[in-house]
């Protein structure tokens, strides 16, 4: 009875490793060959928005979102625009994609849209360096799926050391 608890617990704990390692194969290659995207930040107060070490964010697109109340988790079409900049065109529908445009991945989370991470983490004591992000600069891939890389300021430069 011992050694089949030792088993089980040695498959299990095999597994949870290949999952995690698929999770990190899966990011890395999101972060290596994933399209650039710059999503505009929503308006938040600059004196709530450092808390330690991460800022919170909210993309204006999730504003746009907010007359689809109706729908759930699913993918909304962007298309940049000609600074780059992610402009919201539509809910997928499952119809192809024009030139330009991509999917991103979007969940219902507390009544409202949300679109990959609500945060920012960064190095401690550099909360100075993020002050005048106003845009989100993130990895999507050809799934929807996407990943916040950076941010960036009003003109479009990279913050951070």
């Amino acid at each position: 009875m011992r050694k089949a608890s030792r088993t089980i617990a040695l498959v299990t704990g095999i597994g949870v490793l290949v999952l995690v390692n698929y999770w990190i194969e899966r990011k890395e290659q999101l972060l290596a060959n994933g399209r650039v995207v710059l999503l505009e930040l929503a308006p938040i107060d600059p004196r709530s928005l450092m808390q330690g070490d991460y800022m919170a964010l909210r993309f204006r697109m999730e504003g746009d979102m907010g007359r689809y109340r109706d729908l759930r988790d699913g993918y909304l079409i962007v298309a940049p625009d000609a600074r780059g900049v992610a402009v919201f065109r539509r809910i997928d529908g499952g119809e192809p994609l024009a030139s330009g445009e991509l999917r991103i991945r979007y969940r219902w989370r507390n009544d409202r849209p949300r679109l990959g991470s609500d945060a920012f983490f960064f190095q401690e004591g550099q909360a100075n360096l993020y002050q005048g992000a106003r845009y989100g600069e993130a990895r999507v891939d050809d799934s929807g799926e996407m990943l916040l890389t950076g941010l960036r300021d009003a003109d479009l430069r990279k913050l951070g050391p």
